[in-house]
């Protein structure tokens, strides 16, 4: 099986600068070991299960949520049976399709 979720963590009365708070979340997905990418607007982590990944998500939430009181999650999931490596090949394959 191949989890990918694609996630935002934002603490809730922190101001328009939330970078470090958003780092400590980062910092938790990065120490997980797991495939991810993070850009502008969410980081994505894949796993081979589903209680995999979420774990990294609820760690990543209660980095951010230890450092303030209020929490928003914005949350998007691709379940699918296969191999892993799907978070770097639905990239290329949009890649291959501009070239």
């Amino acid at each position: 099986m191949s989890v990918l979720v694609a996630f935002s963590v934002t603490p809730i009365g922190k101001g328009e600068e939330v970078g470090e708070y958003v780092a400590e979340a980062v910092r938790v997905v990065r120490a997980s070991g797991l495939p991810n990418r993070t850009d502008a607007m969410f980081t994505t982590v894949e796993g081979e299960s589903w209680d995999q990944v979420m774990a990294v998500v609820q760690a990543a939430v209660a980095a951010v949520e230890a450092r303030c009181d209020r929490v928003s999650l914005v949350l998007k999931a691709d379940i699918r049976t296969g191999e892993p490596g799907r978070m770097e090949e639905k990239v290329a394959s949009v890649e291959r399709h501009l070239a």
